[in-house]
Formats: C-alpha cells, structure tokens, sequence
C-alpha cells in the first residue's frame, strides 16, 4: 500500500467516524415529523377510509405550511457551521436566536391565513364530500401547532451548526412518545375522533419547542450572546433564507400536485397515496440524516477555508448515500405484506398502494445522491443555485404528473413521475457539485 492510499484509507476512516457521529442521532431528530404523521395515520386509519382521506390532505397542507420555511434549520446550519470553523462561538448563537425570533413572527403569520382559509384550502385541493369535513378539522387544529414547529426548526439549526446532533435526538424521541400517547388517548380514550390526533400532535409540538428553547436559551447565556430580538440581524435571517424558501416552495409545489392528482384519482388511491407519502418522507429524512451530517461538517470545513475537507467530505458523503439508499429500497420491498396493514384493512387501498411501493424501492439510490449533494450545497450556502434548479425540476414534474389522469397509470404513474422528478434534481446537484462553484470559504459567504 502507497503512502498516498494509505492516507486516504485514514481520510475515509475519519470522515466515516464524523458522518456516523453526526447522522445517526440527526435520524432520530428528522424522522419525529414524519413519525408524528405516521402515527396519526396509523391510528386514524382505523377510523374510517374517509377519516383516512381527510388526514392524508390535511397533513400534506401542513407539512407544507412548516417545510416551506425550513430554511429556519437549513440555513442556520451553515451559518452557525462556518462561525464554529472560524472560532466565534458568541456570534453562531447570536445568529440561532435572530432565526428564533423569525420563526415566531412567521409561524403567528402562518395561522392567521390558515384558520379563516381552511376549507377553502382543503376544496381546493379536490377533497370528496367524505373527506373534506375531516381534512378542515384536523387542519384547523394542528395549525395551531406551526409557530411550535418553526421554532423546533430554527432551535435544531442553532444545534446542529455547533456539530450537537445528539440533544434534538433525545427531544424527538421525547416528542414522539408523548404524541402516541397523547394520539390514543384523545381519539379512543376521550372519544375525540380525528380531532383528538390534531389536539395530541400540537400538544406534543409545543413541548419539544420549550424543550429546545431551554437549551439554546442556556447556550446563549453561556457564551454571552443576547436573546433579545434585534430587528437588523431577523432581516439578515430571512434575507439569506430567500433561496432556500424559493426552492422548498418548489418542492412542497411538487408534492402538493402529486396529492391533488392522488385526490382525483378517488378515495382509495389518496388514501393509498398518505401511506406511501408517509413512508417515502421517513425513507427521505434517513437519507437526510447524512445530507444534515453534510451541511455540519462542509460548513465548519468552508469557515476554517480548508476546500480539500471540503471536497473530500462531499466525496464520502455521496458514497454513504448510495449505499444507504440501496438498503432502504430492499428493506421497503421486503416489508411490503408487513407495512400496509399497519395502516388499513382496506383491500383496495392496498392494491392500489403496492406497486406503487415498488417504484419507491427502486428509487431510493437516487434519492440517497439527491439528499446529499442538497446538503453538501446548503452546507456552502449555494442557496441562489438550489433555487433555481428547483424550479427547473417544478417545471419538468408538473406537466407529466397532470397528465396521470388523462393517461392512465393510476397511482402507479404517479409515482413514476415522483421519480422522474427524483433523476432531475440529481443531475443538476451533480452538475454543481462537479463544478467547485459552490467551494467559497469564510465565516460568512
């Protein structure tokens, strides 16, 4: 063995050890929203087809409403990443807290449009007369929930910028329990039907965010930083998360469409659709653990200005992505006969989601490449490039998936142009990644 490989044996080896220590506790924080979904869904599911139905829509515009502003975690990430490299630790706070604030300004902004509009929002969307009256409640509800989440996102940036993937672990399993109980309970127990999921998951939300507040809160008094709101710094904040809001806007634009055209499809196809949209986001915040690894690690790289760190994080980054998406598709279709009845004894809901769990199988690879290069780019503040291919791929997905009515192909075709999608985004991150463009060092961008 030559000196040369032998160092790069090591260089692998230290990444390998970076990436696990960082990934694996930021599963466990990624996967509560999905999981909360789950769960309601899980238990929901036995109320009814309709009830079902009205979940699946509801959750869809809620996910929406949160995800479109995780720039809240993305973006403070890599901000608070490349102060850690660069050694001001007073300022990374400082940062977390102004993205707080934001959350809370934008969170109360979110409920005032989504209560007077939710049915509205939901008629939109397509819902049958079954479903509609329990997609509204159920929306009307966890709204109240958003501004909670927000904050659990800007909260979870602050941390994993300063490479503390562990305490949001410990909070998301906290969330998760307490939401299943909370979940049975009030739906069976106080006999509150789909309005008692709504009530458990929001009560859930707003304890991690108290629990995520102490934390930071304590952090910023211990490094001096202050937590007063400072009017200049929010501005920065939402400033600099502009791309990152384009291009989730386009991304929750493209699942948005994929449940409206589920919902037309029937039923039963948009009752099939909130299984394997639920599974599909679990699988997708598992690739995301090492894309959340990546946005740490590349940004504490850029701000100590070592680009060959850089470069070869990203390498290995790539590396465990596609050999985790490998595992994730054989694991969904080995689980197939296990999975779907956890969800619903409906035999044509079934039929219409198991072939469809196929293509998401064999697009996992393709998402493991996808979700890293996201967070390699988001981890070097590319956020104007992200943007723009986003909107590329919006403009490549829209059409094909409104033609799956008029075509044929049912839920099946839909999915199918789900992972059409999925090759878009990962030529244009490859294209980028390939360039160097995005190597630009510093404690701010």
């Amino acid at each position: 063995m030559t000196q040369a490989s032998a160092t790069s044996k090591v260089t692998r080896r230290q990444h390998d050890r970076e990436i696990v220590a960082l990934a694996v506790p930021a599963f466990g924080a990624l996967v509560a929203e999905p999981l909360f979904v789950m769960a309601d869904s899980a238990i929901v599911g036995h109320l009814g087809t309709a009830q079902l139905a009205g979940l699946g829509i509801a959750s869809a515009l809620l996910t929406t409403a949160v995800s479109v502003f995780v720039f809240l975690a993305y973006a403070t990430t890599a901000a608070v990443a490349r102060r850690v490299g660069a050694g001001d630790l007073q300022a990374a706070i400082r940062q977390g807290m102004d993205g707080i604030w934001l959350a809370l300004l934008l969170g109360a902004a979110v409920i005032a449009v989504v209560l007077p509009a939710a049915p509205s929002i939901v008629e939109l969307f397509g819902a049958s007369d079954t479903a509609a009256p329990y997609a509204t409640t159920y929306l009307r509800i966890s709204a109240l929930g958003i501004p909670a989440m927000l904050v659990v996102l800007a909260s979870t940036g602050v941390l994993r910028g300063l490479q503390d993937t562990k305490t949001p672990l410990y909070v998301a399993i906290a969330g998760f329990i307490a939401n299943a109980v909370l979940n049975v309970g009030l739906v069976y127990g106080a006999d509150l039907g789909i309005a008692g999921s709504a009530w458990g998951t929001v009560i859930a939300q707003c304890g991690m965010a108290a629990a995520y507040l102490v934390v930071v809160v304590r952090g910023a008094r211990r490094h001096g930083a202050s937590l007063r709101p400072d009017a200049l710094g929010i501005r920065a904040s939402a400033q600099a998360g502009v791309p990152l809001l384009v291009r989730t806007l386009s991304l929750r634009a493209i699942l948005m469409i994929a449940t409206a055209v589920a919902a037309r499809l029937g039923d039963s196809d948009i009752a099939a659709h909130q299984i394997i949209l639920s599974l599909w986001s679990l699988l997708a915040f598992a690739l995301d653990a090492i894309a959340i690894a990546g946005q740490a690690i590349i940004g504490r790289y850029l701000g100590a200005d070592d680009t060959d760190g850089a470069r070869q994080a990203c390498r290995r980054m790539v590396e465990w992505g596609i050999a985790v998406g490998v595992a994730l598709g054989v694991l969904v279709v080995l689980s197939r006969p296990l999975f779907l009845p956890l969800f619903t004894s409906d035999s044509t809901v079934k039929d219409a989601a198991l072939p469809a769990l196929v293509i998401v199988a064999l697009s996992q690879p393709i998402c493991g490449v996808v979700f890293v290069l996201d967070g390699v780019l988001m981890g070097a503040g590319d956020g104007p490039y992200l943007a723009k291919a986003m909107i590329l791929t919006l403009a490549v997905f829209a059409p094909v998936a409104l033609l799956v009515p008029t075509l044929g192909g049912g839920l099946t075709a839909l999915w199918a142009a789900m992972t059409l999608m999925m090759t878009v985004r990962m030529l244009t991150l490859w294209l980028r990644s390939r360039s160097g463009r995005w190597l630009v060092t510093g404690a701010t961008r």
